[in-house]
């Protein structure tokens, strides 16, 4: 039998009540093999060697004999020392049965339980451990080596390939390869978990180990291998996804991965695997045929590595020729045009042209010569797009390019063009060839490896048939007087990366994608090898000089216009603005006007008339004023509610200023600016000093620049909310003020996700019979991710085009998804990167404004009118008993659901956490709600522990320079700070290497700002607007309001808008049937589907509808309308659309037939309903035709 010998390195002998104890905090075992393994046992007391071997066993899981023996461990055995947790936590977690704790934590709890001990153990154990070296110091290291090693010391040894390892355990492998991801996890023990994967050409494994930072003040842990802080800041930074590195450790399975895992012991930097490449020719040559990302699901080389190649290559410029799109021309002038980089780009495209008929088209290379040819290139997609559609390919007719031929080069393209196709399948004379060459500007030749195909489908017999294929079109080109031009038509950037596009190809259902030929990007003598059979001179000629010929043709060009922005003009538009705010705060405040209300309008008008931004102002006025006059409010999303000028011209329902009175009959006001009271809507309520009158109550202390930046010169990006049923009227209108052809809807372009990759690269390995793991498989899709596969539509996004200015000026256009049935034109480009150029109107749809009219229409008040004090509305968000309710009834400590905004069970225990009393505090609960890091380890914490007040707690990026400035901190300081903050940057800005370039925290703490203040900032991810958060809850609030008060409205009204699944049979039969839906779907747990969810939370509506004393009423034939919950006989009425399996359309069809003439059978429903047997069936199960006879014979017996 094997003998396995445990070797103590460091006995602790402890007294504990008049016992010894064995304490072992480090073991050794020699294996049968025999060779060193180190492993860890601390921490647990034994009362006798015989149970400290039953308990190694136990843990390292030992098979065979197992004997005690105390001997030296060797000093090279303790340098290869595990870690603690490695070896034993899956035991103690076992022997802490009832901590629930994760293994990581397990030491915490250990240490709670037995601190003597285990501060013993480590102290005594850290005198046998201090020959073990520095662990990333460095020290030991021969000179060059020093900078190789990351963590550990240097080694050497020839790496072997991951997938020949996979499977089965083995120590001291090496492994070399690309880092696919990464992450450093602080644990709460002070250690530091780092996991990442890495992978090479084989396949793919993941990697860790554990972490201990010296001098971080963690009096419970020895540092045995500690690395020192600038160690670990290198390792930070150089340990990073896309960096090479060379790995020894032991692979292991691991039970929590349920994989086979590299437990790291030392990391070198290691030398990029793929092969740099250089292009050395003095007289480098111009690809003129090579696509990006942007070529839908076809090529992988995004922008920016273009760029940096052609400029690190010399190249004099490169053509960009993406299959029938311009999309990449944003980036590339953004990138090319840049100081570190200036490359010429030729922009161009790789277009599809037909002549008679669209199902025949050929590939043509289009590049723009100058100006008019980017514009004329432009019409082209446009057309293309909107009118030749073929197949999802944008086609161009022959007799529409020569009509904008004018500053556009033209080139014969790959095989897939018109000349080589004649040549190799039409099998067209000599002389008609030259015909078709001629009406092209140049002609292309490629490497034959491009062509391998040709090959296999038989319609080449060979390579040299291919080689007679370029030397035909070389000589038709000498013939005809053209440059003909060698093109590498490349996809990828490199060599190795073609595998990514047989990635694609798999998932797109190409059977021959493991065929990829070599479309990579060629250097110069690349391409004069493969061009080598035309002899030097040649090759040389069609290579470097007519490529460098053709780009002597093309001039510079922008594709997008000169970084300002276009207003589209309105006349007399900023003084109309200027005289309609001034006049409504006369008639609020009084003339003259307060100081502070006159200051805030000049300061606010300086800014915005000074920037021309007055015309975006008065647009939107015009689109709120069209709403608010067809019924619809309209609500603010985002910052415009900081501009207090947006108040005055009705953009926005919220008021900056800060809170404060108003007399609404003699105009006396009364401001509080010293940070008294969160709101205005929170003041008492009070009698006018001077009249007697109630004073009115508003005003939300929102600083200007959280719109307009600190200086006043941001664009201001205007979002509103519209009702989604009066949405396409808003849009309409917009084509009324500006001209139909001046309004195009923002577009956006889709890009594969990692989701999506992971299927491709999951189909292709297992076409492929390829077994791989998920680091493998995160290393493909990386290498998948980022390209195009779809465009679309922002939601509400419309981008105005001046009048005296044409769309091809900025950008071409199409339909989403080139999907013409749609309706819908978009910009062709995405949106984001013309948005600086042209004004982007947000229109977008909301449920609120349809609830709100909806409920107006119901009860005839005036949603404007309610007050966002009352009582009793309030209480809804701390307390269900205005319902008539109590909490073990509806089975909710708080009376919000349905409410929007506060109604999840996420927001429903935050205001069980808070409590808020108050309007102002409604506001930060829903600021907490959106932001990120926010609420959760953080403003939650500081509420509950009784640390900060609600009131005072970090919820909006408002807080952050209120807070600041009222606090003596620097107005400009407290600015930057709130945007470093707001966007998850923290405190001061950093650098690309992280060091601090500001130090905006040394000035706070200076500032005796408190420390949970600036530790809240440095958590948070993400702060949301205070002036979106009051918009959001002035309109939960109306609808709380209207639930209290007006019932049976509130929840028509919800299960018209809101309720997103309906079960007729449960809802009509009361409030146990309706119990027993819901604990059906709780007991699906996980496994609920979507639509079980989502009715779920009607259920919860439903049940506290039914608890309140109120009931549904079956669907009726006569009286049911199509898509609206009524409210009848003191009861709801659901419509059509609440049967299962009966759509809109169908509902629709129903009444309209019914309005005619009342139906008089099921026959008749049928016929002029126009629904199906199947239907009218269930309809009848569901008691909804009760009334009704099967046809008019029956009725007329009954008679």
């Amino acid at each position: 039998m094997d003998v396995w010998h445990i070797v103590p390195k460091n006995e602790i002998w402890v007294e504990n009540t008049g016992k010894e104890q064995v304490r072992i905090t480090e073991i050794c075992l020699q294996s049968p093999e025999p060779r060193w393994q180190v492993h860890t046992i601390s921490a647990h007391p034994v009362t006798d060697m015989e149970t400290l071997r039953l308990l190694v066993c136990r843990t390292l899981g030992l098979q065979g004999t197992v004997t005690i023996e105390a001997t030296v461990m060797p000093e090279e055995a303790a340098t290869e020392a595990d870690e603690v947790l490695q070896s034993v936590a899956d035991f103690y977690t076992d022997d802490l049965e009832g901590y629930d704790i994760p293994h990581e934590d397990c030491y915490e709890a250990l240490y709670e339980e037995t601190p003597d001990i285990y501060d013993e153990t480590y102290r005594k154990a850290c005198r046998a451990a201090e020959r073990l070296p520095d662990s990333g110091s460095g020290k030991g290291n021969k000179t060059g080596q020093n900078s190789k090693v990351l963590y550990g010391k240097f080694f050497t040894g020839d790496p072997v390939a991951i997938n020949s390892v996979l499977g089965e355990e083995r120590n001291q492998v090496i492994f070399k390869g690309k880092v696919v991801n990464v992450d450093f996890r602080l644990l709460k023990s002070k250690r530091i978990l780092l996991t990442f994967q890495m992978a090479d050409k084989t396949n793919g494994i993941s990697a860790k180990r554990f972490l201990e930072v010296a001098n971080q003040g963690n009096s419970k842990f020895k540092k045995k291998q500690s690395i020192s802080p600038e160690a670990y800041e290198r390792l930070q930074k150089q340990l990073s996804v896309g960096s090479y590195v060379s790995v020894r450790g032991d692979v292991q399975y691991d039970t929590y991965q349920n994989d086979y895992v590299l437990n790291v012991q030392d990391i070198l930097v290691a030398d990029d695997e793929t092969v740099v490449r250089e292009d050395t020719n003095p007289t480098p040559r111009v690809e003129l045929h090579l696509h990006t990302v942007m070529s839908d699901m076809d090529a992988l080389i995004t922008v920016k590595q273009l760029i940096k190649t052609v400029k690190k290559w010399h190249h004099p410029a490169v053509a960009v020729t993406d299959h029938g799109v311009v999309q990449s021309f944003p980036l590339l002038q953004e990138i090319s045009t840049d100081k570190s980089n200036q490359v010429k780009v030729i922009y161009g495209m790789e277009g599809y042209l037909f002549d008679d008929r669209i199902d025949r088209s050929y590939h043509i290379i289009i590049l723009a010569k100058n100006q008019v040819g980017i514009r004329n290139l432009y019409r082209l997609v446009s057309i293309s797009h909107l009118k030749y559609i073929y197949r999802g390919r944008p086609r161009i007719p022959r007799a529409i390019l020569n009509e904008y031929r004018e500053g556009l080069i033209l080139g014969s393209a790959c095989e897939a063009g018109e000349l080589i196709r004649s040549m190799v399948q039409k099998k067209l004379p000599y002389e008609e060839l030259k015909r078709i060459a001629s009406w092209y500007d140049y002609l292309e030749i490629q490497p034959i490896s491009n062509n391998g195909f040709l090959v296999r489908e038989g319609l080449v017999k060979d390579e040299e048939g291919l080689r007679n294929i370029n030397r035909t079109v070389l000589k038709i080109g000498d013939e005809l007087g053209k440059l003909t031009v060698a093109t590498g038509d490349a996809h990828f950037l490199n060599p190795e990366d073609k595998i990514y596009r047989e990635i694609l190809m798999t998932g797109k259902g190409f059977e021959d994608a493991q065929y990829q030929p070599d479309l990579y990007f060629h250097t110069t003598d690349e391409m004069l090898k493969e061009f080598s059979y035309l002899g030097e001179e040649r090759a040389r000629e069609v290579v470097i000089t007519n490529t460098n010929k053709i780009n002597e043709m093309i001039e510079d060009v922008r594709p997008i216009p000169k970084e300002t922005l276009y207003f589209p003009k309105i006349a007399g538009s900023s003084e109309a603005l200027k005289k309609m705010c001034y006049d409504k705060a006369y008639k609020l405040y009084g003339n003259p006007l307060p100081k502070i209300v006159a200051d805030r309008l000049t300061e606010e008008f300086t800014s915005i008339l000074g920037n021309g931004f007055g015309v975006l102002y008065y647009i939107a006025h015009k689109l709120v004023k069209h709403s608010h006059d067809d019924g619809y409010l309209v609500g603010s999303r985002g910052s415009v509610g900081s501009s207090f000028v947006a108040t005055m011209a009705d953009i926005t329902e919220v008021n900056p200023l800060p809170p404060h009175y108003v007399c609404p009959s003699c105009q006396y006001s009364e401001f509080f600016i010293k940070g008294e009271v969160g709101g205005g809507f929170d003041l008492p309520h009070k009698k006018c000093p001077h009249c007697g009158a109630s004073l009115h109550k508003d005003g939300h202390n929102i600083p200007f620049a959280i719109f307009l930046g600190f200086d006043g010169d941001k664009v201001p990006d205007i979002d509103l909310n519209f009702s989604g049923e009066y949405h396409p009227q808003a849009h309409k209108y917009t084509e009324e003020l500006f001209g139909k052809d001046n309004v195009f809807r923002a577009g956006t372009i889709g890009a594969v996700k990692d989701k999506t990759a992971y299927g491709y690269v999951m189909k292709w390995a297992e076409k492929r019979g390829i077994k791989v793991n998920d680091a493998y498989i995160n290393s493909l899709v990386s290498g998948c991710t980022g390209v195009k596969n779809t465009t679309g539509q922002h939601p509400g996004g419309v981008m105005v085009i001046p009048r005296d200015m044409d769309v091809h000026h900025f950008t071409p256009v199409q339909y989403p998804a080139n999907k013409k049935d749609s309706g819908i034109i978009t910009t062709h480009f995405d949106y984001h990167s013309i948005e600086g150029r042209l004004v982007k109107l947000d229109i977008l749809g909301h449920d609120d404004p349809t609830v709100i009219r909806m409920l107006e229409d119901l009860t005839g008040v005036d949603a404007r009118t309610i007050a966002f004090d009352d009582a009793e509305t309030m209480s809804l968000f701390c307390s269900p008993a205005a319902l008539g309710l109590t909490s073990e009834e509806l089975g909710s400590p708080v009376g919000s659901l349905g409410i929007p905004e506060f109604g999840t069970s996420f927001v429903r225990k935050m205001l069980l956490d808070t409590k808020p009393k108050t309007f102002s505090e409604l506001v930060r609960i829903s600021g907490f709600s959106h932001g990120t890091d926010v609420w959760l380890n953080n403003a939650q914490d500081l509420i509950t522990s009784g640390t900060v007040p609600l009131k005072e707690a970090v919820s909006t990026r408002d807080d952050i320079m209120n807070y600041l400035i009222q606090h003596g901190i620097q107005p400009k300081t407290s600015f930057k700070v709130m945007e470093n903050v707001r966007k998850g940057k923290g405190i001061d800005k950093v650098n690309k290497v992280g060091e601090k370039t500001t130090d905006f925290e040394g000035e706070l703490k200076a500032g005796n700002i408190p420390d949970w203040f600036i530790e809240s900032c440095k958590k948070i991810g993400y702060l949301f607007p205070r002036a979106h958060a009051v918009a959001y809850v002035m309109m939960a609030f109306r609808i709380a309001w209207f639930k209290i008060h007006y019932p049976l409205a509130y929840y028509a009204a919800y299960f018209t808008i809101r309720a997103k699944a309906f079960k007729l049979s449960a809802m009509i039969h009361g409030l146990e049937v309706q119990k027993k839906v819901m604990k059906d779907i709780e007991a699906k747990g996980t496994k609920a589907s979507k639509i079980e969810t989502d009715l779920y939370s009607a259920l919860e509506l439903a049940v506290e509808m039914s608890l309140r004393g109120f009931s549904f009423l079956n669907v009726d034939i006569h009286r049911s309308q199509a898509k609206k919950f009524i409210i009848c006989d003191g009861k709801i009425l659901p419509p059509f659309t609440a049967i299962d399996g009966l759509g809109d359309n169908v509902a629709e069809q129903i009444v309209a037939a019914r309005e005619k003439a009342p139906f008089s059978s099921k026959e008749d429903l049928r016929l002029r309903g126009k629904i199906g047997q199947s239907l009218l069936d269930v309809m009848t199960e569901a008691g909804c035709l009760k009334e009704l006879p099967e046809d008019e014979q029956m009725d007329l017996f009954a008679m």
